[in-house]
């Protein structure tokens, strides 16, 4: 062995590991005193423990987000908890939260703000943490019930046919959209996008009409044909393409928008002979979300994931929250732990249900129980819609939006789904892990994460009872109790060990300042890094 070549390899050990001692000795230097000092010192010093920080909502509105005093950690000692994290038992990963950007969202931030009254809007959205974060959107692909037309990609007279997709353009329908999500992009970069088609172009459907009716099935191939080259033609305005549906909502055929019937084994017929070969090999890598529809039929996913065929180019089930609970999500991850789930379609809305707001409804049946049950992302419906709950073609007079846009002032306010959004999206960051914490008695549900970058920890708990309710809460090394108010839902972040988080990022900063400087390859698949 030429000696000279593992000069390097040494010279880089012994630095990491000069720096090693020194980051131990400034995070634990008060701890090493004269042996005179110590025999003085009485009690011997405890351990600092975190402050666990706190940001609160109430469904009376009177407190939105609101930043509470932090809260003392004690020894965790032996007593029991309420809700006991362990964060060595981990579950998914999560890749975000968000809305759809719709043609009626998209138009009324064009069009009904001024440019500096969007731009402060889109970067409190979008932009990073004291701001909402968001980070997933949707994009219909054509026309939705929140458009201000009918329309697809690829529209010719009718009678006539495209096979060939000649006349295929997105440009000329998307005035608002295009605009409006690249924005979005400029201020978040890793913006997770999800395309959805409400309709296939209206010569390929049985109606001749892009309202009801289903696909001809000698037009499956060119309809696939027709969703590449929306991914594609997205990509090439600077819109990369996370994850694409089929069809929104395949079960349900609407009277009053666009929409389409697509059959389980249509679905699955689409996916094996032709849109998953399409996608297969491209790079970068656009997923396949099977369903997208309620969780009150998971027979269906499941019915789609049963043909081996078929599951392999599925990547996930996208799923809407309007019928049966988010415990279908769980059923269909028993059944196919590998593929991911999302929550891709939920509205609020001025109806009966909702007269005493819909903070408590979105804060636990969706997030905490959609998480709880292998959610990686959840994504709301529209980002913005005006006063009247428009502007739309049909289907749903009353929902409203994560903020609504005075269409004659531009006023913004921020609904109740706003701020269930904002006690996750503003603290749990993409890449974090959901983490086991114990459930507690009806009326109290929580949810618990720990961020990848900083090891923070991050407990959303909320309080459906109408009255007050004390809970302790409990790490592997120290605890905390709160008494939540009635109606409410609160946001705890703490870093169970903060020296050692530091000291971890001081290695990793070492390892890649002698990676990028030539005394360490990086780690070869399957070993360390070599010298």
């Amino acid at each position: 062995m030429d000696e000279r070549a593992s000069e390097p390899g040494r010279l880089a050990a012994a630095f990491i590991a000069l720096m090693f001692l020194l980051t131990v000795g400034v995070i634990y230097a008060p701890r090493f005193v004269h042996r005179e000092e110590a025999v003085k010192a009485a009690p011997q010093a405890q351990p600092v423990l975190p402050k666990v920080q706190l940001w609160l909502s109430t469904a009376d509105r009177r407190l939105k987000l609101a930043r509470q005093p932090d809260i003392d950690m004690t020894a965790r000692g032996s007593s029991t908890a309420d809700v006991i994290i362990d964060v060595q038992k981990t579950y998914q990963s999560i890749v975000g939260f968000g809305a759809a950007m719709t043609d009626s969202s998209a138009w009324l931030l064009q069009n009904r703000l001024s440019d500096g009254q969007r731009n402060a809007l889109m970067k409190e959205l979008y932009g990073a943490p004291p701001n909402l974060n968001l980070n997933m959107m949707r994009i219909p692909l054509g026309a939705s019930d929140f458009s201000l037309k009918l329309y697809t990609f690829d529209d010719v007279p009718a009678g006539e046919t495209d096979l060939e997709l000649v006349h295929f353009n997105v440009t000329p329908n998307m005035p608002d959209v295009l605009p409006a999500v690249r924005q979005a992009l400029g201020i978040n970069p890793d913006l997770r996008i999800i395309a959805s088609p409400w309709s296939a172009p209206a010569w390929m459907k049985t109606e001749g009409s892009l309202i009801g009716g289903e696909l001809q099935e000698q037009y499956e191939s060119v309809y696939a044909d027709y969703l590449v080259k929306s991914v594609d033609a997205l990509r090439g305005r600077g819109i990369p393409i996370f994850a694409l549906t089929l069809q929104n909502e395949p079960n349900f055929v609407p009277i009053t928008y666009p929409g389409m019937a697509i059959g389980p084994t249509q679905r699955a017929r689409i996916v094996t002979q032709y849109l998953g070969p399409k996608l297969a090999s491209r790079v970068p890598h656009t997923s396949i979300l099977e369903w997208d529809h309620n969780w009150s039929h998971p027979e269906q996913p499941l019915s789609v994931l049963a043909n081996p065929d078929t599951a392999r180019y599925i990547d996930g089930v996208a799923w809407h929250c309007y019928e049966g609970s988010p415990y279908a999500q769980g059923r269909v991850h028993r059944a196919y732990p590998q593929k991911d789930a999302y929550i891709t379609e939920c509205s609020g809305g001025d109806w009966a249900s909702s007269v005493n707001g819909e903070l408590l409804w979105f804060s636990r049946a969706l997030l905490v129980e959609g998480i709880r049950n292998w959610a990686r992302g959840v994504v709301y419906w529209n980002l913005a819609l005006d006063e009247n709950h428009g502007p739309h073609l049909g289907g749903c007079a009353a929902c409203k939006g994560i903020v609504t846009i005075d269409s004659k002032t531009g006023e913004v306010s921020r609904n109740d789904e706003y701020y269930a959004l904002a006690h996750f999206s503003s603290f749990v960051l993409p890449g974090a892990l959901r983490v086991n914490s114990t459930a507690t008695d009806k009326g109290i549900d929580n949810v618990a994460f720990q961020n990848a970058d900083d090891e923070s920890i991050v407990l959303v708990v909320v309080n459906s009872n109408k009255e007050e309710r004390h809970i302790t809460v409990a790490d592997n090394r120290a605890r905390f109790e709160y008494t939540l108010p009635p109606l409410s839902v609160a946001t705890f972040v703490w870093n169970p060990d903060p020296a050692g988080t530091l000291l971890r990022r001081g290695m990793r900063w070492l390892n890649g300042e002698a990676i990028k400087r030539g005394f360490v390859r990086p780690a070869q698949p399957g070993g360390a890094s070599e010298p």
